[in-house]
């Protein structure tokens, strides 16, 4: 089936099958490696895209569900404010060990910030739940998450 997908700002004439997820087609259609594919089951976070300004995994969206929406993956984020006070935050705070889930907690926080800009660590912690780790444990990430500047603040 022929498809349009918006992602990243970016219309996309996608040829694909009914059964393939949007996370299949993100990465081997689009080229789009930063939403990356582990668990297939929406338990791990690691495949964590924005729809429609919506935290979703892309493993559990159909792409033909995509099609019309506002996609943003965290390539789109890369000059956001608000994602880039995240990694920053994410590497002072030690929240990056392997690496491997960090695009999906990236994005996470980011639809967090958007919702709640200065979120308590038990918004943080609720936020983030659906996203897994396993190197670094979670305290520098809900750390680093909180000290991210809300959209707009800039360090001096």
């Amino acid at each position: 089936m022929s498809l349009t997908l918006r992602v990243n700002g970016v219309s996309h004439d996608v040829d694909a099958e009914p059964w393939e997820s949007l996370l299949f087609v993100l990465r081997e259609r689009l080229a789009l490696y930063a939403t990356k594919n582990a668990c297939e089951e929406g338990e791990c976070g690691s495949c964590s895209v924005l729809m429609d300004s919506q935290l979703v995994c892309a493993c559990l969206v159909m792409v033909f569900q995509a099609e019309g929406g506002d996609i943003r993956t965290l390539e789109g984020l890369s000059e956001d404010p608000v994602a880039i006070a995240v990694q920053e935050a994410l590497v002072a705070c030690g929240g990056v060990q392997c690496g491997f889930c960090t695009p999906g907690f990236v994005v996470a926080a980011c639809a967090l910030l958007a919702e709640e800009p200065h979120p308590t660590e038990s918004q943080v912690r609720e936020h983030l739940s659906g996203n897994l780790c396993r190197c670094t444990g979670y305290g520098k990430i809900v750390e680093a998450v909180q000290d991210a500047l809300p959209a707009g603040e800039r360090r001096p």
